[in-house]
């Protein structure tokens, strides 16, 4: 009863607040992240009160679940994406752009962060500083797509910007698990070529042959259903195997195979979206059947985030250097790209602000790098200082680089009550 409990109260908590947001014209994702805060254990949560609030970090992971389905079923749709009549025409240039600025946005960091530690070696270890700057590179693609959905964006810079959001996350993997192999190599004083080097390339090409294995069965027991809720069943059933089967982790001859939840479930609805011919009438109605597991997942990921690093002045310090950083490689790193391949001028000066948000695969790489132990803590404290402020003012600062581009229509579309909807 509790468990249900908690999970209406985030879900209302989330829609009023939204409610809010459109008054202030702020996205509807920064409203349920802020939802998520006042219902944790910082706010709510702290009275103690069963059911009312999440009370602690414990009872939140309990719900992790949630999030495991909501990000399984958002990379789903992003796979949508994919289709390769778009990736005839975009492929290239996403391809060129979503490397350069993970690259260049882990060297600006590196750069920053490495200087730092020469002046707060004590603060600030050199692995930690390596490690932050892989960190840099992870894009949140929840918060982007949820702001592409709300606002309906269409355009050049949409068509360009989730593809690259996609590939980002593979990216990130790789330059994480470099970094992270050099930054124990530094702790230890021996190199594991096959932790930086083979584990993170196997974990990239397994989960992309998992998720395309697993579209090519869910688009075959698809053609067995007609009517339209037994394959919206069907869909939900596929993605929830997938998500299941993208959790394995398992060692073979001393290599570590794991598999990216992301990467699985964006191949899936990749294969599906090229393979099945009435996979767009399909994935419309599996977007509005997820609504609601959004909006939990963003109000769970606003109570986990980790307001106690506001305490220590370095860390805030530390994470300003980190930001600013972050911010500067992803924008020059994104424009440079964009032009470099002769990208439309919107795409060249708004496409960085849209990359700036960032989460769940931050948070991800943060929790691995806590197996350094002080280092890892650094690391650890540093990101969750960077993902507050990033899903707080990312999903804003997307919506208006959109509209700049032309790509968000200010005077909406009609509301089900028939009254125009401005945004």
């Amino acid at each position: 009863m509790e468990t249900l409990l908690i999970l209406s109260v985030a879900l209302f908590a989330g829609l009023m607040l939204s409610r809010l947001a459109k008054l202030c014209q702020l996205p509807a994702v920064t409203a349920y992240l802020v939802a998520g805060i006042l219902i944790g254990p910082y706010v709510l949560g702290s009275l103690g009160i069963n059911g009312l609030g999440l009370n602690d970090h414990g009872q939140i992971k309990s719900l992790s679940l949630i999030s495991d389905v909501a990000l399984g079923f958002i990379a789903f749709s992003i796979g949508n994406e994919f289709r390769l009549a778009q990736l005839k025409q975009t492929g290239k240039q996403a391809t060129i752009i979503g490397i350069f600025q993970a690259v260049v946005a882990t060297l600006f960091v590196d750069a920053a962060l490495i200087g730092l530690h020469f002046l707060i070696p004590d603060k600030l270890p050199l692995p930690a500083a390596i490690v932050l700057g892989a960190v840099a590179s992870a894009t949140a693609p929840a918060a982007t797509l949820m702001v592409v959905r709300q606002y309906k964006s269409k355009g050049p810079l949409t068509d360009i910007l989730l593809p690259i959001v996609a590939l980002d996350d593979a990216v990130g993997l790789i330059l994480f698990a470099v970094s992270f192999g050099v930054a124990k190599a530094l702790i230890s004083g021996a190199i594991d070529l096959i932790s930086v080097i083979v584990e993170p390339i196997l974990e990239v090409v397994l989960s992309l042959l998992l998720g395309f294995v697993m579209g090519l069965l869910f688009t075959y027991f698809e053609r067995f259903f007609h009517s339209r809720s037994k394959r919206l069943s069907m869909s939900v059933t596929f993605v929830l195997l997938t998500v299941a089967l993208s959790m394995l982790e398992f060692e073979i001859a001393g290599v570590h195979v794991a598999f990216s939840s992301l990467l699985v479930c964006m191949m899936l609805g990749t294969v599906f979206c090229n393979f099945c011919d009435f996979s767009e009438e399909l994935m419309d109605r599996i977007d509005r059947w997820s609504a609601p597991l959004f909006v939990l997942f963003f109000v769970i990921s606003g109570a986990e985030l980790e307001l106690s690093v506001f305490k220590s002045p370095i860390f805030v310090l530390i994470g300003i250097v980190y930001i600013i950083f972050r911010s500067a490689g992803k924008y020059f790193g994104a424009r440079v790209s964009a032009q470099a391949v002769k990208c439309d001028s919107n795409i060249v000066k708004y496409l960085g602000v849209t990359l700036l948000p960032q989460a769940g695969v931050a948070l991800g790489m943060a929790i691995k790098a806590e197996a350094l132990g002080e280092v890892g803590a650094v690391v650890a404290n540093i990101t969750l200082f960077s993902v507050l402020i990033y899903e707080l003012v990312g999903p804003y600062l997307t919506k208006v680089a959109l509209m700049k581009a032309g790509e968000i229509q200010p005077e909406g579309k009609k509301s089900a009550r028939g009254q125009r909807v401005h945004h």
